[in-house]
C-alpha cells in the first residue's frame, strides 16, 4: 500500500476499528487486573469510554476531519469511566487538538498528535505512575517523534513500528512496577492502549473490521448515545421528523452547553448528530416535535437552513396536530417557574447498598450515584447529578479510588456551579467527610477540614478471589477470602471470619478508638454479630459499631479510627 496520509474518512475508519478491537478484547482485559478481586473493570470501563465516542462519530458518517475529532474528544470525555477511560480520553482529546486543524496526516503530523496526546493526559493524572497506560503512550509517542525526526515518510511503515514499540514498552511494565511482576501480569490500561491502536493499524491495512459491536452496543449507564443512521433506517420508525438546521451563535458554545444540549436532543429524539464550529452548530435530529428542536436552539442563536421532512408521510395532518398538542404539554412546564433559590453548599456520594446509601442520606448528603467497584460513573452520569442538586458550591465524595479522575474531569466542564472533589477512596472516607463538614465554617475552610480528616480513617475491605496469583508475598488461590487494605492485601484464607478479623488486626494500633464494621448482602445479621461479638473480646477499649450496608462483592468494609 502506497498511501502516505490518512484522511478524515480514514481516521474514522481506524477510530472505530479501534473500539471494536477493544471490546472484543474487554474480558481479557478485565482479567489482567493485579488484584485478583471480582471487580476487574479496566476493559469494560475503557471500552464504555471509547463506545460513547464511537457512536457519535459512527452517527457523522461522512463528514470533516473537525466534525470528526469533535465527535471522538468530546464523546470519550462525556462517557470516560474509571481511571483508564479518563486517561484514554485525555489521549484523544491532546490528539485531536493537534489533527482536527489538517484535512489530511502524514507521519510528521501524526508524531505532533501522539505527543500532545501523551502530554494532555499526563497533566489530568495528579501522580503519573510508570508503568501503566500512560507509559505505553509515551513510548508510542517518542517512537513516532524518532521515526519522523529520522525522515521516514512511508505510513505503514510508521504506524507498524509505533505499535510494535508500544507492545515492547507494554512487555516492560512488569519491569516497571513490582506489583504487575509478581502478579505475572502485563498493564491492563496499556494492554487496552494496545488493542485500540492494533485496530486502528488494521483498518489502515485494509483488513476486513467486523464493525457489529460499534453498531449494536447499547448506551452507556444512564447516558443515551446516538445510535448509528445505518442502524437506524432498519429500525420502526420511532419519532417522524426529520430536522436540520444550522444555528448561527450569539455567545460561546462551550463542551458544557454542547453536552446539555445533546443530551436535551436525546430526551426528545434520537439520529442524533450536532457538530458545533467556530461560530455555527450543524444540527441533525428525528423526533416527533422539530418545534422544542427548534425553541432549545433559539436560546444560543439563530437559526438558518431549516429543514423538516415528515418520514411518515402518511397521517400528516394527524401527526401535526398530534405534535402541537405536545408541544403545548412540554411548554408548560418550561414556563418560568418560581424556583427554590440555590442554597450555598450541596454533596453527592457515589454509593453502593442499601444501607450504606441510607447512612449518606441521613447525614445530609443531596444525591447518590449508585456505583462503585463494579459499576464506574461516568463523566456525564456526575455532570447528571450536579444538574441535580440545586446549590451554589456541591462537594463530592467519590468513595473509590477508581472515580476521583472521572470526578475531576467533571469539575474541570462544569461552567454554572462550584463542583469540589474531595478525593475519598473508600466509603468509610466518605462517610468521615460527611460527618467533618460544619456549615458555620467557610468551604475553603470545610475542604480543608474534611481532607484532613480523611487521611486518619483506616479501611478494611473483605472480598474474594477469582483466580489464583501471587500478591504482595502473599500466595491466592481462587476462591480464597481477602482481607484489603488502605495500601495491600492483609489478610487470605479460606474462612470469612478469621481473614476479616486479621485484617482487622493488621489495622489497630494504639490510637484505636471505633471501629465501625458495614456488612454486606451476602452476610447474615447473626454473622455479622458474631464478628462484632469477637472483636468486642479481642478490643476491649474500642467502640464496635454494626451496620448493615448491603454492599454487593464486599462482605465487610471495616473502618478504624
Amino acid at each position: 500500500m502506497n498511501m502516505q496520509y490518512i484522511d478524515a474518512k480514514m481516521l474514522a475508519k481506524m477510530f472505530l476499528a479501534g473500539a471494536q478491537n477493544l471490546e472484543a478484547k474487554k474480558e481479557w482485559i478485565n482479567e489482567l487486573n493485579v488484584f485478583p478481586v471480582p471487580d476487574g473493570d479496566t476493559g469494560t470501563n475503557m471500552t464504555m469510554t471509547i463506545m460513547s465516542a464511537a457512536r457519535e462519530v459512527s452517527a457523522l458518517g461522512d463528514s470533516d476531519m473537525e466534525s470528526i475529532c469533535k465527535a471522538i474528544s468530546s464523546g470519550s470525555l462525556r462517557g470516560a469511566r474509571g481511571n483508564s477511560g479518563v486517561i484514554l480520553s485525555q489521549l484523544f482529546r491532546g490528539f485531536t487538538k493537534v489533527v482536527k486543524e489538517h484535512d489530511s496526516l502524514d507521519v510528521v503530523l501524526l508524531a505532533e498528535a501522539c505527543e500532545k496526546a501523551v502530554e494532555t493526559a499526563y497533566k489530568a493524572v495528579m501522580k503519573p505512575k510508570e508503568g501503566t497506560i500512560l507509559t505505553v503512550a509515551k513510548g508510542a509517542a517518542e517512537k513516532a517523534r524518532e521515526l519522523a525526526d529520522n525522515g521516514l515518510i512511508d505510513m505503514e511503515e510508521f504506524i507498524s513500528q509505533v505499535i510494535a514499540h508500544a507492545e515492547y514498552v507494554l512487555s516492560q511494565t512488569p519491569e516497571m512496577l513490582p506489583v504487575l511482576k509478581q502478579a505475572g501480569v502485563v498493564d491492563s490500561g496499556g494492554q487496552g492502549l494496545v488493542e485500540v491502536l492494533k485496530g486502528a493499524v488494521d483498518a489502515f491495512l485494509g483488513k476486513e473490521i467486523d464493525f457489529t459491536a460499534v453498531a449494536t452496543s447499547k448506551s452507556a449507564g444512564s447516558v443515551a448515545m446516538s445510535p448509528s443512521l445505518e442502524a437506524q433506517a432498519e429500525a420502526d420508525i420511532k419519532f417522524g421528523y426529520c430536522t436540520e438546521f444550522i444555528i448561527l451563535l450569539n455567545k460561546t458554545f462551550n463542551i458544557k452547553m454542547e453536552m446539555d444540549f445533546k443530551e436535551y436532543l436525546e430526551s426528545i429524539g434520537d439520529s442524533i448528530v450536532c457538530v458545533a464550529d467556530d461560530d455555527v452548530v450543524k444540527v441533525h435530529v428525528h423526533t416527533n416535535d422539530p418545534g422544542l428542536a427548534i425553541q432549545r436552539a433559539l436560546k444560543y442563536g439563530a437559526l438558518s437552513n431549516m429543514k423538516i421532512d415528515n418520514m411518515r408521510l402518511e397521517h400528516q395532518e394527524k401527526l401535526f396536530k398530534m405534535s402541537e398538542k405536545e408541544a403545548a404539554a412540554a411548554e408548560a412546564p418550561a414556563a418560568p417557574a418560581v424556583e427554590e433559590p440555590p442554597k450555598p453548599v450541596g454533596f453527592i456520594a457515589v454509593s453502593v447498598g442499601e444501607g450504606i446509601n441510607e447512612i449518606f442520606t441521613s447525614l445530609g448528603v443531596d444525591y447518590i450515584i449508585e456505583g462503585g467497584q463494579t459499576m464506574n460513573p461516568s463523566t456525564a452520569d456526575i455532570l447528571d447529578a450536579v444538574d441535580k442538586v440545586n446549590a451554589e458550591t456541591i462537594f463530592i465524595l467519590p468513595n473509590n479510588k477508581n472515580i476521583i479522575l472521572a470526578a475531576n474531569q467533571a469539575s474541570e466542564l462544569m461552567t454554572d456551579k462550584n463542583l469540589l472533589v474531595i478525593p475519598t477512596k473508600t466509603i468509610p472516607q466518605g462517610i468521615t467527610a460527611v460527618i467533618n463538614y460544619v456549615p458555620e465554617m467557610s468551604v475553603d475552610d470545610n475542604e480543608a477540614a474534611m481532607l484532613a480528616e480523611i487521611g486518619n480513617v483506616k479501611t478494611g475491605q473483605v472480598t474474594y478471589a477469582v483466580r489464583d496469583t501471587m500478591i504482595d508475598d502473599k500466595e491466592i488461590k481462587k476462591d480464597d477470602f481477602m482481607g484489603i487494605g488502605d495500601s495491600g492485601i492483609l489478610s487470605v484464607g479460606t474462612d470469612v471470619i478469621t481473614v476479616t478479623e486479621q485484617m482487622v488486626d493488621a489495622m489497630v494500633d494504639d490510637n484505636t478508638e471505633l471501629i465501625s464494621v458495614y456488612y454486606g448482602s451476602d452476610v447474615s445479621a447473626d454473622d455479622a454479630e458474631a464478628l462484632q461479638a469477637g472483636l468486642e473480646a479481642t478490643y476491649p477499649d474500642c467502640d464496635i459499631e454494626l451496620q448493615y450496608g448491603g454492599q454487593p462483592i464486599y462482605y465487610y468494609v471495616i473502618s478504624i479510627e
